[in-house]
């Protein structure tokens, strides 16, 4: 039998939830344990999410340290870091249940640190007032991944991970299931459900140096959304973490974790200054994210990083049983990647692109999108971080509104009376993916992949402006333009390479999406770099909203609450952009 007439596989749930990293498989969790059908589909192995690779911790106003944190605190800190980008309600109902949140997870089993007495160890991070920050080593998302999947072993939730969402299927902008194809041995595979969960990720995967892996993070959640009916919401607003390793080719954008800065590392430019004197004198190290990914920029940039164009961090001057318990991730990688011993020699690092603030336009309350029975979380939705994600926080927002959507598709599920398909939005799905294996052109995808990250690095990385976005958004159009002439070749190894086709689809909505939204903020505001608007324009304190018709929209953000307005400090850009 051809490839392009593989079989089809029917399958029929209550709710599809697309993903199986920790938003996903938290939201499947709180379904089962209701008693609702759900299926959770993912196309890597889940035990190697996304969610795995985030070492430092997870944030909740536990007090267990500093008895004077409060959850309102917990929010001040968060829309302050934010740049009042995050919209407040989102926030209050983050930190309010972040408690639950880790209670949830110690209910699963999952093994925080903790101290002598047996409270939970919590530690500082960057930019909190407090510390607020449990985690389990180094490598508390991969513990709260595993966490998680015993529990969904437990519940016996069926987990189909190696499973390609190509579309979410609608009619008349309800949804009523999904399709898409398995990467093994190419079945295609039709779900019908009442509700979908999207829960696929963000899109820093676009850029050349990223933390995350291969295959993932290319724009999937942005992609399937804005095909169904769906906005997004901030695509210009991306974390670049300050310390991604640069070597070896095949690992570049590797983390560091913050816990590395948190516990006392050093970062010295070539010179063997410690630079972050010169940033942010008073928080040093521990400043935000995104003033330490800029000055890591305008170091190597300016001449002053080393020949491989990059900064040092150095934690060798700590002891070394504090690296061996404290940051044993960090120890293992370097041995493994570079044969690096962290307790005798400084770290090359370099910003990495590392975070989608932004993401699918979804409510506060119960994260819906604009399709009906569609809702988003985790990385793949929008709300919470602004232009300056707080680290520590993406993780709780895992658990916050997994628990939260997976109740709200419960419910919306047990009320429908019935469900409307279109035979013509199934074909259509069939039809796309018979015609991208049916492509036989001379384009390699993988070509074109990089062709799109070599663009993003160059005209959207750390520091933008005006002309490279427009040069920016004239290669993608060009590069867009050779997608009729790509080939696609699945063999006996799987169907990668057709997977790769919708990765390369997915990575041009997203990039379209981050360029003409940054190419809008005319201003400097985070994360968000603009050299030619170098000064915070009070006027762009807005979310910036991207629909399938290329234009912009300009969104009012909630006043925040008095008591957590008064618990504010002023955010002051002083020497944030020193270029």
């Amino acid at each position: 039998m051809s490839p392009i007439d593989a079989p089809e596989r029917r399958i029929s749930t209550s709710v599809l939830v697309i993903g199986t990293g920790g938003s996903g498989l938290r939201a499947s969790i709180e379904l089962a344990e209701r008693g609702v059908d759900v299926i959770a589909v993912g196309k890597r192995p889940k035990n190697d999410a996304h969610t795995s690779l985030a070492a430092g911790g997870i944030n909740a106003a536990l007090g267990t340290m500093d008895a004077d944190d409060t959850w309102q605190q917990h929010a001040a800190d968060t829309i302050k870091e934010s740049y009042f980008l995050a919209n407040p309600h989102t926030v209050e109902i983050v930190t309010k249940g972040a408690r639950r949140g880790i209670e949830d997870l110690e209910r699963y089993g999952m093994p925080f640190a903790r101290e002598a007495d047996g409270r939970i160890s919590l530690r500082f991070f960057g930019a909190h007032k407090y510390r607020r920050t449990a985690f389990a080593g180094d490598y508390t998302g991969l513990e709260i991944q595993r966490t998680l999947i015993n529990r969904a072993a437990q519940l016996d939730i069926p987990i189909l991970d190696s499973v390609y969402i190509t579309r979410i299927l609608v009619k008349d902008n309800v949804v009523f299931g999904a399709y898409g194809f398995d990467l093994s041995d190419g079945t295609r595979v039709l779900i019908h459900a009442d509700a979908v969960i999207l829960a696929a990720g963000g899109h820093n995967r676009i850029w050349r140096r990223t933390s995350s892996r291969r295959d993932e993070n290319t724009g999937d959640s942005f992609r399937l959304a804005v095909l169904a009916g769906g906005r997004i919401r901030d695509a210009e607003l991306v974390q670049f973490h300050p310390s991604g390793i640069i070597e070896p080719e095949n690992a570049a954008g590797t983390l560091i974790s913050e816990a590395a800065r948190g516990e006392g590392g050093i970062l010295r430019n070539a010179l063997g200054e410690r630079f972050m004197e010169k940033y942010d004198p008073e928080r040093m190290e521990l400043s935000t994210r995104d003033r330490v990914a800029l000055a890591a920029y305008t170091e190597i940039k300016e001449g002053r990083g080393t020949e491989k164009g990059a900064v040092l961090l150095d934690i060798s001057h700590l002891p070394r049983e504090t690296i061996m318990t404290k940051l044993p991730r960090v120890y293992q990688t370097m041995l493994e990647l570079q044969m690096l011993d962290v307790t005798t020699t400084p770290m090359e690092v370099a910003p990495t692109a590392h975070y989608s603030m932004g993401g699918v336009w979804v409510r506060p309350d119960d994260h819906s999108t604009d399709v009906t029975g569609l809702y988003a979380i985790g990385e793949a939705s929008s709300g919470l971080h602004g232009a300056n994600r707080l680290g520590g926080n993406s993780l709780i927002e895992l658990l916050v509104f997994g628990r939260i959507v997976g109740e709200a598709a419960a419910e919306y599920s047990a009320g429908l009376t019935a469900q409307m398909r279109s035979t013509e939005a199934v074909e259509e799905a069939r039809a796309e993916v018979r015609d991208t294996l049916a492509a036989d052109g001379e384009e390699n995808v993988r070509t074109l992949q990089r062709a799109i990250r070599d663009a993003m690095t160059e005209h959207a990385g750390v520091v933008r402006d005006e002309a490279g976005l427009l040069e920016g958004l004239a290669k993608l159009d060009a590069i867009e333009a050779r997608f009729a002439n790509i080939g696609v070749h699945p063999d006996v190894a799987g169907y990668q390479d057709l997977a790769h086709a919708f990765d390369l689809k997915a990575a041009a909505l997203a990039a379209r999406a981050t360029l003409r939204a940054a190419l809008e903020r005319r201003e400097t505001r985070g994360a968000h770099n603009r050299s030619d608007y170098p000064e915070l324009d009070p006027s762009l304190t807005v979310n910036l909203v991207w629909s399938r018709d290329d234009t912009i929209a300009r969104e009012r953000i909630p006043p925040v609450p008095d008591e957590i307005r008064a618990l504010i400090e002023e955010v002051s850009v002083e020497g944030k952009f020193i270029e």
